[in-house]
């Protein structure tokens, strides 16, 4: 059910971002379907079921009413890489967020941040080729992987966002990292064995 459920959720999302207009024309990675399903389906290979099936019923949703989620995430990322931009010209015309929203969405982000530094310092040469990784690093050019978990964050329905918080909290009790249990599915699809593969054939 779970691989009928992601390909779904990646063919929704690769259609919203195929509408998504970028300044300065056509983004390159826009062209690219097989890096952005690896990708995509890297990260929904670690969420349950029920979660998957909460973010597919926002996307249908969004589609319904005429929202494109993928765009409003780049937009909220702008917030940051971009601010005058962002209070001109998106943050009017994308739905606002409560402050208990903001504050559930902060403390997975922390929770996240810290585990994608931890794998990044066993894993350095694959750390190096994640994203930064803090939103104080951000720039009109390079966006932070805080600052593109927030926009993604502030586009789920308040029933995704409460399982996938459940999701992330879980995966702390147990000693999990969520970063290292995504990048190990992105490796098997790019055919290496496991990390330590992966990691030793990084230049």
């Amino acid at each position: 059910m779970s691989d009928q459920l992601i390909e779904r959720i990646v063919r929704h999302e690769w259609d919203q971002f195929q509408r998504t207009n970028n300044e300065g024309g056509r983004a390159a990675c826009q062209g690219n379907w097989p890096v952005f399903r690896q990708m995509r389906t890297s990260q929904f290979m670690t969420w349950p079921d029920p979660l998957l099936d909460s973010y597919l019923a926002d996307l249908v949703e969004a589609e319904r009413v005429g929202r494109n989620l993928v765009t409003e995430k780049y937009g909220r990322m702008m917030e940051s890489t971009a601010p005058q931009d962002f209070h001109d010209n998106i943050e009017p015309y994308i739905p606002r967020l409560s402050d208990e929203r903001i504050a559930t969405q902060e403390h997975v982000i922390a929770t996240q941040v810290a585990r994608a530094e931890d794998f990044r310092a066993r894993y350095p040469k694959l750390g190096r080729a994640m994203r930064v990784l803090r939103t104080a690093e951000d720039t009109a050019q390079s966006t932070s992987f805080e600052t593109y978990l927030r926009g993604e964050l502030g586009t789920y329905s308040e029933r995704t966002m409460a399982l996938y918080r459940r999701f992330v909290d879980d995966l702390l009790r147990k000693g999990r990292n969520l970063t290292e249990e995504t990048i190990a599915h992105t490796v098997a699809l790019a055919g290496f064995a496991d990390l330590a593969e992966a990691e030793a054939a990084q230049g």
